[in-house]
């Protein structure tokens, strides 16, 4: 493997070897995903040697697009090249300490506010709708009567600490007051080291020293007319100021059957069903809890019941047009969280924010764009625009908002998803330069931010320009801050195995590999083909 290593630091063998991957057809875009990753897994510790290796793979990328005849702004819009994907890690690691130091603070408040505003109202535990919502898809549309109660919450770490106060809906599930309560008990916990809610069992202290376990479903819970209604604290008449705690699930032989499943997600049981209701949550592989209800004929329901089972009755509001009041409910949420989604914006498109400076890697990458651009005669405004907007903005920024669970350790339900959705497109239509034409069928999302989207298309506007003004950046300062970076996450991966990993692609594509190796001058002078069949021999010899 460190002879492997060696031909992975040779730039004639790693562009040869990237090519002729990219012209195999049985080479899929989840490989070239894959290998672009490994890649600058394996370069982490060359940062310098990669951004070479980088800019020499978009140059052909731009070569590629302009001689196919494709429209010139379509370069960079997807990820189905390996320089696609090199360029979006590329991007992770130089930005990572701008994230960390500049951008998290806000996308984190954003979070935050998202989760607080849409945990204000009612939301349905099954359908993930929301009274609170930015997303007309998630909205609840009938009316819901609710109370806040202040429950006083017993620590399940430590009884003898005080009583924390808990703001609670009459009309939440047993589970959404479980998270609630661990939000508010585990405030400063990182997700990951919070106790679940799954684990835990909600015990409701009554004056006589009486305790009652409170569920989602028990032999209590409402059937009719093959529709289950979850527990909620209405239900069992639970009053403000009520005294309740968290205690670890006693598991019995019967709960083992039942809760198997339960504990060993992450998710509540009705997370699932929101999954399984077509949530786009990267997490859809969790057993649905739903199915063995559905088998029996029963239908969850929580605060509305979801019409997909076909059985839609007159008068229920199940039509999804947006009418004036619920564009109005979706502007009042809008509203509220516009400051945050404003500093979010603001920052990324800031070149000196709070005193922290401009990325280089930003400059010099608009710069690499600005140049390849001149050196094929393409002076449009809008391509060089849209090119920006698709190197960086659109590959990196728009997944950081619409994915705050890859920086941050949090739990991400479905209506705080839908709305960072909304925020995304929003940032999405901020950095085009098309015009926007609104109608009465546009979507609810574009009207709701069609005021705003103008000024933001200043600021980026602004914030290319301003990032073509600044003076370049020499070589010689950027490969020192190349190997500053590189210095920063010295050992943070583990190369050697993402060094077998490419391998297993020299083992696929062995002949295709080494056929230009053998008939390229540089190849040949290097002796680069002779050199694989020696890496490939030992490499035999070891499995």
């Amino acid at each position: 493997l460190k002879l492997f290593a060696q031909l992975i630091n040779n730039k004639v063998f790693l562009l040869s070897f990237i090519r002729t991957l990219e012209s195999q057809r049985s080479f899929s875009m989840r490989d070239r995903g894959n290998v672009a990753s490994l890649i600058m897994t394996v370069l982490q510790s060359k940062l310098e040697y990669a951004t070479d290796v980088l800019k020499q793979l978009l140059a052909d990328l731009i070569d590629k697009n302009l001689e196919s005849k494709n429209h010139p702004k379509l370069l960079l819009r997807r990820t189905e090249s390996v320089a696609e994907k090199m360029l979006t890690n590329w991007f992770t690691f130089l930005l990572y300490k701008f994230l960390k130091e500049c951008a998290g603070e806000p996308l984190f408040s954003l979070f935050c506010a998202i989760k607080q505003q849409m945990e204000k109202g009612p939301i349905d535990a099954i359908t993930g709708e929301a009274r609170y919502s930015l997303s007309e898809d998630k909205l609840i549309r009938q009316q819901i009567d609710y109370k806040t109660l202040v429950l006083s919450c017993v620590s399940p770490d430590n009884a003898n600490s005080p009583e924390v106060p808990v703001k609670i809906l009459n009309c939440d599930t047993i589970t959404q007051v479980k998270e609630k309560i661990l939000d508010a008990i585990f405030k400063n916990v990182p997700c990951s080291h919070r106790p679940k809610a799954a684990d835990m069992d909600l015990e409701w202290r009554q004056g006589s020293g009486a305790r009652m376990i409170l569920q989602d479903e028990d032999i209590t819970t409402k059937i009719e007319n093959d529709w289950k209604r979850l527990n909620t604290l209405a239900h069992y008449q639970v009053p403000d100021g009520s005294v309740v705690a968290l205690v670890s699930k006693q598991v019995t032989a019967y709960n083992a059957v039942n809760n198997s499943t339960v504990s060993r997600t992450s998710a509540s049981k009705y997370e699932n069903m929101i999954r399984y209701t077509g949530s786009p949550d990267s997490l859809r592989s969790r057993t649905p809890m739903i199915t063995p209800d559905l088998e029996s004929g029963v239908k969850m329901w929580h605060l509305v019941k979801n019409h997909e089972h076909g059985d839609q009755k007159e008068g229920d509001r199940g039509s999804k047009m947006v009418s004036e009041i619920y564009l109005t409910r979706l502007l009042a949420t809008k509203g509220t969280l516009q400051k945050f989604v404003d500093d979010l914006f603001e920052t990324i498109f800031s070149t000196a924010h709070r005193g922290s400076a401009l990325p280089l890697a930003i400059k010099y990458m608009f710069d690499f764009l600005d140049e390849q651009a001149d050196k094929h005669g393409i002076h449009d405004p809008h391509v060089r625009h849209t090119w920006k907007s698709n190197c960086l903005p659109l590959r990196f920024w728009v997944n950081m908002i619409k994915n705050p669970q890859f920086v941050f350790d949090i739990h991400k339900n479905s209506i705080t998803d839908a709305c960072l959705s909304v925020v995304a497109q929003t940032f999405m239509d901020s950095c085009s330069t098309s015009e926007h034409r609104l109608g009465k069928d546009s979507p609810s999302n574009k009207l709701l931010y069609a005021k705003d989207i103008p000024s933001y298309k200043n600021w980026v506007e602004r914030y290319y320009s301003d990032i073509g003004k600044m003076p370049a950046i020499s070589d010689q300062d950027m490969n020192a801050y190349l190997a500053e970076q590189s210095r920063m996450h010295m050992n943070e991966f583990n190369t050697m195995s993402a060094l077998s990993e490419i391998f297993s692609y020299v083992g696929k594509y062995s002949e295709e590999i080494l056929g230009p190796l053998d008939h390229d001058d540089q190849c040949g002078k290097q002796k680069l083909a002779y050199k694989l069949e020696q890496v490939i021999t030992l490499m035999s010899l070891d499995s």
